[in-house]
């Protein structure tokens, strides 16, 4: 088979299409190159419905995601590790639960910002959680009456 410069010419051309296609589906899944970001912890009772890369919302748009999930031994409480964009400033006072998108979507992080002129660094921790809530349970509570 012989080359010619048509054949180079469209070759380079699907594989610079190619890799647009998988630059634009990293981004668009959140495997992208992300920006500065700083950790923040949070200790949850349970972190059920999370995982590592779930995203970390607050006022409903991204803002972070999960990067680890640990089991404390001494509390038996569940800690999750995760980043927030570095331009984004949380007041220590702040509040984090896990929640739900609906009755069949995911769950994520949420923040709900605090009022206080303090704010929290990198490796800091919240100290007001929410775990996740069970729908499963819930509606075996309400099925048998047990309270």
């Amino acid at each position: 088979m012989a080359n010619t410069a048509a054949e180079t010419v469209i070759g380079a051309a699907v594989l610079a299409l190619a890799g647009g296609f998988l630059v634009y589906a990293g981004q668009t899944s959140g495997f992208g190159v992300e920006g500065d970001s700083y950790a923040l912890n949070a200790s949850f009772r349970s972190v059920e419905g999370i995982a590592v890369g779930t995203d970390v919302r607050l006022a409903g748009i991204k803002v972070g995601t999960v990067t680890g999930l640990e089991l404390d031994p001494v509390s038996y409480r569940a800690r999750a590790s995760f980043t927030v964009d570095d331009e984004l400033e949380i007041p220590e006072d702040s509040d984090v639960k896990i929640a739900s998108e609906g009755l069949l979507g995911g769950n994520y992080i949420e923040i709900t910002p605090g009022a206080s002129e303090f704010m929290l660094a990198d490796g800091d921790e919240f100290l007001n959680t929410q775990g996740s809530v069970s729908l499963l349970n819930l509606l075996m509570r309400f099925g048998t009456g047990n309270e």
